[in-house]
């Protein structure tokens, strides 16, 4: 198995640098033991970010084999009282990020690639779940079911255990007020050909403009304008969470 450059490029989305095994393994076609094996003795930054990887998908398992409703229930408790949204409006917006029109490019990338192909990059699995939690405020259970409807790859533990760390809810997950921005994410990660090949609409627009369309009107025909901007989203999200702690 040749691992390279995996470690430096993994998290870009434009690239192909991932190693597309999550539904074979899911499957059953190959083992975590074969590929471990596979990797022998190699000690490069690459060979030991996959090693690591391999490490967090059995921590999931573990953690589901400890608490068998991990993908129903908050793992901090604390968060039974949390302010999600619902009614029509939260119902709105859930629709919207599941057919990726929610006026963040990145974010209606992500999704629409899960749409077609079943399967979404890794980086932005956590930037569309940050989103749905963070900037709409809505349950991380509606996403997790979402995932696991849709995913080729939807594996219990690792869904489960991935929603509630980026929700902040789980046992092991960083606290909430870590709120990911898809502007600074789709910059960072250099996300301009991925979202031009998943969102046609922006298809004509340089990377600087994709970037610049992050929760503001791109005022492209046909493209939704945001659905919630970056800073009301942001101070909604801590004003729930400063809420639920007083």
């Amino acid at each position: 198995m040749a691992t390279g450059a995996y470690k430096a490029r993994r998290d870009y989305p434009s690239l192909p640098a991932t190693s597309r095994l999550s539904p074979h393994l899911h499957f059953g076609e190959i083992s975590p033991r074969s590929i471990w094996h596979a990797l022998g003795e190699r000690d490069d930054a690459g060979a030991e970010t996959f090693r690591s990887e391999l490490g967090w998908r059995e921590h999931g398992i573990n953690l589901v084999d400890q608490m068998p409703d991990y993908g129903d229930r908050n793992g901090r408790p604390t968060f039974d009282d949390f302010g999600w949204r619902s009614g029509p409006e939260a119902d709105r917006d859930f629709t919207a990020w599941t057919r990726g029109r929610t006026g963040y490019p990145i974010v209606d990338a992500g999704m629409r690639q899960l749409w077609n192909m079943g399967w979404m990059h890794n980086r932005v699995r956590m930037v569309t779940a940050s989103f749905l939690v963070k900037h709409l405020l809505i349950d991380w259970r509606r996403g997790e079911r979402w995932f696991w409807d849709t995913l080729l790859d939807a594996d219990l533990a690792s869904n489960a255990m991935n929603w509630q760390y980026v929700a902040g809810t789980g046992v092991d997950a960083p606290v909430f007020s870590r709120i990911m921005s898809p502007l600074l994410q789709s910059e960072r990660f250099a996300m301009g050909d991925y979202v031009r090949a998943y969102v046609p609409e922006l298809a004509h627009l340089s990377d600087t403009e994709i970037v610049a369309a992050h929760g503001q009107d791109a005022r492209v025909p046909k493209y939704p304008p945001p659905l919630v901007g970056h800073e009301a989203a942001r101070a909604r999200a801590l004003a729930a969470w400063e809420a639920l702690r007083g």
